[in-house]
């Protein structure tokens, strides 16, 4: 196998969920092969820089191997070399941190704590 679509490769190697996503990042130009935007069709080949773009993380990543099928995470190392700066890493950490910090309540069913609360404030 001397190409595989983008879009397979990365589901392959986990960098989306799915297929679907990896395809519709493609589409939404989060994916790039070698500094151009890349279609879901476009072939990579071994020695590819390609940078995507996830929901926190940029990640720059260098294609060491092809696969068209899902690989374990144990084995993702022969298939790039992951040359995503630390900065990055810190930038989606904090992004996180910030996330729980910033969580609003009140959101889905009240817990057993709450109804208490409510009862009380009540007077039932």
């Amino acid at each position: 196998m001397e190409s595989v679509r983008i879009d397979k490769w990365l589901w392959g190697t986990r960098v989306y969920k799915t297929r679907s996503d990896a395809t519709e990042a493609c589409r939404g130009s989060a994916i790039r092969h070698n500094g151009i935007i890349a279609k879901p069709s476009a072939k990579i080949r071994i020695g590819d820089n390609i940078v995507a773009r996830t929901k926190a993380l940029t990640r720059t990543l260098h294609v060491a191997g092809l696969t068209e099928k899902r690989v374990g995470a144990g084995l993702l190392s022969d298939y790039f070399e992951d040359q995503t700066p630390e900065s990055e890493y810190e930038a989606a950490r904090e992004k996180r941190e910030n996330a729980k910090v910033f969580s609003h309540k009140g959101a889905g069913r009240p817990t057993k704590k709450d109804r208490r609360d409510i009862t009380r404030l009540l007077g039932e």
